[in-house]
């Protein structure tokens, strides 16, 4: 791909997915990004649907019922469907003002149409990847496209990404995703990551977490270290609260957390091609060694390897040099733990 958007975006990206944990509130929803901001996130997420639209009413709970009792989709979803583009542009508009990017998940044509003029890139959630029809629409938009890829195989993200690029979408990033809310740490697979980077050349690679926060954020390190560059967590403004996606958020603390652990990291990390540094210089003049006598050696003898040793500091003939030094004689009587310098030899 030409485009691309993905690659020149600030690194880590860190999207906190509001997503509804706003309960059809302006003023919270506000608050929330507002908190986002606080925390230094790069972007705040929203989703954008109609109950109606996206689940049937006999559709059966697939997140765990410890956290969010409710049993049917349909009424999960309805609880929170209330916003449209009145709400969405509103929150688009107060993004903007606190310069942080606006981003919404379309979950049908209708959201793609009514976004698109305000998302500054698209995300489209793991059950989506094999919804072509929405697909196709969002990349007729002609935007970057950012796809989860939960419980999803290969040939399904191959087929999703060339739907994608064939209808528009000018740059794709994919995002290791695990379709559980919340994921067990011991499923969340960080090591699928590299497996993606390796099959996705031409793609930046993000990791989407739905793993419960810990005080680290680990899961997030762990992510980066493994080379995921674009993050996205559901955020909240108050972790404590059950029910929806509160229970496996992030807040704006760990927000912190993470962009913290990135400017030390980023500090330590330096550059990326060996070679002494300025600081070093010094180090390797008395850090390493030269060729210095081990024991005295008078003049017209032949210098051999118990006459030398390599000693610190490095500012004469280096050890390197051991082979050249051996076998030379000696124009001067040369006094024990002395030096060993050319002048002296022949």
């Amino acid at each position: 791909m030409k485009n691309k958007f993905f690659q020149n975006l600030k690194k880590p990206y860190l999207i906190a997915e509001i997503g509804v944990n706003h309960e059809c509130s302006i003023q919270k929803a506000k608050k929330m990004i507002k908190l986002a901001k606080r925390g230094g996130a790069d972007a705040v997420k929203f989703q954008t649907y109609k109950a109606e639209k996206l689940a049937s009413k006999v559709s059966p709970a697939y997140w765990s019922k410890d956290k969010e009792k409710t049993k049917s989709q349909f009424l999960l979803f309805k609880k929170f469907d209330k916003f449209g583009y009145d709400e969405y542009y509103k929150l688009y508009q107060f993004s903007k003002k606190l310069k942080i990017d606006f981003l919404s998940t379309p979950f049908d044509i209708e959201s793609v149409n009514s976004l698109k003029k305000i998302v500054k890139f698209f995300k489209v959630a793991s059950a989506d990847i094999n919804n072509y029809p929405l697909l196709k629409q969002i990349g007729k938009t002609g935007k970057p496209v950012l796809i989860s890829t939960g419980a999803s195989k290969i040939n399904e993200i191959q087929k999703a990404v060339n739907i994608l690029k064939r209808y528009g979408a000018i740059d794709i990033s994919i995002m290791h995703c695990i379709l559980n809310y919340p994921t067990k740490n011991q499923d969340a697979n960080l090591g699928m990551i590299v497996d993606l980077k390796k099959i996705f050349k031409k793609q930046v690679i993000g990791y989407s977490d739905h793993t419960i926060p810990d005080k680290g954020m680990t899961s997030l390190k762990y992510a980066y270290f493994l080379g995921a560059e674009i993050f996205e967590k559901h955020f909240t403004f108050d972790k404590n609260k059950t029910g929806n996606d509160h229970y496996h958020s992030m807040d704006y603390k760990d927000v912190k957390i993470f962009k913290k652990f990135y400017k030390e990291f980023k500090i330590k990390f330096g550059i990326s091609k060996k070679k002494p540094i300025k600081n070093e210089l010094k180090s390797i003049k008395f850090a390493r060694r030269s060729i210095y006598s081990f024991k005295k050696i008078f003049k017209g003898e032949k210098i051999k390897n118990h006459h030398i040793i390599a000693k610190r500091p490095g500012t004469g003939i280096s050890p390197m040099m051991w082979n050249k030094v051996v076998g030379k004689i000696a124009k001067k009587d040369i006094s024990e733990d002395k030096k060993i310098e050319w002048k002296y030899l022949k």
